[in-house]
């Protein structure tokens, strides 16, 4: 199968897959034994008064037909209206999904950096220094609770020290940068507006080194494994007999086959830091759509807690893909 036909393929079970994801996210924000039409309209409300907004979000209506209107409307686009913000849910996502991704991103940047050289060296050094406080801070950081450490480090950098803000995205007091990405460490790049990008960077240090523990932690141990794998076959052994160098024959041979498990990681990992934000944006106070889902779920608001959810499911669809198709750029042998 070529690699068109692939990707055509793939794109045509994603409908399948969003369709199950729908169906699953509506039935559980449907069963949970609670009224949003009596919380949305308040405590003091009459049944008159809630009556009419369960008409007007249209909670009166069987489950089923329910279900046949968000349908109708996922089609069109339209994930819903939150019951307190009275907004589409689609605004309230495009307006707090660019804070999620730069979070994300910067998570994964720090990840990678530091999880693939550690990963490497650990197997070229195995049994070393190198890889005892690899094994060490892999269990760690798996093992310590993120909002804990998360907690840790604004008593140490922020309260203590105060090297760093402890929460926010950016200062109340300053004018933030013209919107051109929403990306605000870019926006104020792009602005040219030093400064400000610094501020920025200080702001997203914190939180997004608390969410790149769990990941750098897999990435690092995921390629360590390949790598000793790697660098005990005979290619590795015909490469070492042809006088090459010990760092041509780790990076050019042993890391470029190793590392396509790694890929996987990285790109399940980078779906899992934008789906798996909540505590982290909780914590710090970031206006990202990890606090908006949390909002929502303490509001009984189910309309942006199935946006979100399915938002981050289609994400993860499009990263499997993108992983699969980088398989054949790292090794030509793969076939589709």
């Amino acid at each position: 199968m070529g690699r068109g036909r692939y990707f055509l393929r793939r794109l045509l079970l994603i409908i399948p897959t969003i369709l199950g994801l729908s169906l699953l996210t509506f039935t559980v924000s449907h069963i949970v034994p609670a009224d949003p039409a009596a919380l949305a309209a308040g405590p003091r409300a009459t049944k008159e008064i809630v009556e009419s907004y369960r008409v007007e979000f249209g909670l009166d209506k069987p489950i089923y037909e329910q279900y046949w209107i968000y349908l109708k409307g996922l089609a069109q686009g339209d994930l819903g209206t939150s019951i307190i913000s009275k907004r589409p849910v689609v605004d309230d996502i495009r307006d707090r999904f660019p804070a999620t991704l730069e979070l994300a991103f910067v998570a994964m940047m720090i990840a990678v950096m530091i999880g693939v050289p550690l990963g490497v060296l650990a197997a070229v050094r195995r049994n070393g220094i190198i890889d005892q406080f690899a094994r060490v801070f892999a269990i760690s950081s798996v093992s310590i609770p993120e909002f804990w450490f998360a907690l840790i480090l604004q008593l140490i950098f922020a309260s203590s020290l105060g090297w760093l803000p402890l929460n926010k995205q950016f200062p109340t007091l300053r004018r933030p940068p013209d919107e051109v990405t929403g990306l605000l460490v870019l926006d104020n790049l792009i602005a040219g507006d030093f400064d400000g990008f610094v501020i920025a960077m200080k702001h997203i240090a914190l939180p997004a080194f608390v969410l790149s523990i769990g990941a750098m932690a897999i990435i690092m141990r995921t390629l360590r494994g390949d790598m000793l794998e790697a660098l005990s076959q005979d290619y590795v052994r015909t490469a070492r007999a042809k006088g090459l160098s010990e760092r041509k024959v780790v990076l050019r041979h042993a890391m470029r086959n190793a590392f396509i498990p790694s890929l996987t990681m990285i790109g399940l990992s980078f779906g899992w830091a934008l789906g798996g934000a909540v505590l982290v944006e909780t914590v710090f106070d970031w206006p990202g759509i990890g606090s908006y889902a949390v909002q929502a779920a303490t509001n009984l608001d189910f309309e942006p807690i199935m946006g979100v959810t399915l938002m981050i499911g289609i994400i993860f669809i499009v990263l499997n893909l993108v992983v699969d198709l980088l398989y054949g750029v790292l090794d030509p042998r793969i076939r589709y």
